[in-house]
């Protein structure tokens, strides 16, 4: 029963020779914890700037969506347009010689709307020409939007793919926690020991937060922006391609029925695709927006925690 007892009171002797002096704990907090504000303080900043840029691929696919529905009806009207100068050049063909009662009323017509007539098929002649430069117009917009937002799809998804915490940001943390776990074990020897412990406490408990936050969401929104702008790249330059050959010379002047086909099926395409790379865009801007504030969470503890270490 003796030997139990001293056994007893020589475990704690045992338990607190392995802490770390309070002094030691403390540097070991610091050169484990500091840092780790300025590094989650880039990455806020570049999730900022990838906001921005997916934010303007949105707005450029968006545009270019815009600006192919608008040539869709423009190409509608041209074609309404060309259907009626074919019927105005077309010759009527008569299976009997008109009457003498008829060829009057004809003369009579003709002498007032002949002026008329000759001025509607030279308005119609220049309307469709009016359209069709508007329409190759609104062609090459589409175009350069849909480039454009490629482009920009293209920036974020390798901004996305960077900006993360990588493994050794993510050993920092881990440490971090492990050293303010020690350091609340030296706090506990030292008050028993009658020191003052009132700053250790502070850091403990403010560096302390990093227990509870989780950096896992910072990744995986990072992810999800990367997959949307690369799928967003992807529609981009697909609809790029797409649209410059719709708005070619050769496809445009090919007026053969298959040739009208086309045209109207690659214009339908690029409008499709435009819409695709309009909605990829717009959630890796919310990925963005959303790791911006997963980033914020964890650098408002790193701020404090830095804060107190200085």
């Amino acid at each position: 029963m003796r030997r139990f007892w001293l056994l007893a009171l020589l475990l704690p002797s045992v338990a607190w020779a392995d802490l770390l002096p309070l002094d030691e704990a403390l540097r070991a907090t610091y050169l484990s914890c500091v840092g780790i504000d300025e590094e989650l303080s880039d990455m806020k900043t570049m999730a900022g700037i990838n906001t921005a840029v997916t934010a303007v691929g949105t707005a450029a696919a968006g545009g270019a969506t815009v600006v192919g529905f608008v040539k869709q009806s423009t190409d509608k009207d041209i074609e309404e347009l060309e259907k009626l100068w074919k019927e105005i050049q077309a010759k009527p063909e008569h299976n009997e010689f008109p009457t003498n009662e008829e060829l009057d009323a004809f003369m009579a017509e003709f002498n007032t709307s002949y002026e008329s007539a000759v001025a509607g098929k030279d308005n119609i002649e220049s309307e469709i020409d009016r359209l069709t430069k508007k329409s190759k117009n609104l062609g090459n917009w589409r175009t350069g939007l849909l480039a454009g937002s490629t482009a920009t799809n293209v920036a974020g998804a390798v901004i996305a793919g960077v900006n993360k915490v990588d493994e050794d940001l993510k050993t920092q943390i881990d440490n971090c926690i492990a050293a303010v776990g020690n350091l609340r074990n030296s706090i506990t020897q030292a008050r028993i020991n009658g020191v003052d412990v009132a700053e250790a406490e502070t850091i403990a408990r403010e560096c302390g937060e990093y227990e509870y936050v989780d950096v896992s969401k910072i990744n995986k929104r990072g992810k999800g922006a990367m997959i949307s702008s690369a799928v967003g790249a992807a529609t981009g330059l697909a609809g790029t391609i797409t649209s410059g050959v719709a708005n070619t010379d050769k496809t445009r002047n090919d007026n053969s029925e298959a040739g009208k086909a086309k045209e109207k099926n690659l214009n339908t395409a690029a409008n499709v695709l435009s819409i695709g790379t309009t909605a990829a865009s717009a959630t890796a801007t919310v990925f963005n927006a959303t790791q911006i504030s997963a980033i914020k969470k964890v650098a408002a503890v790193a701020e404090k925690c830095t804060g107190v270490l200085k």
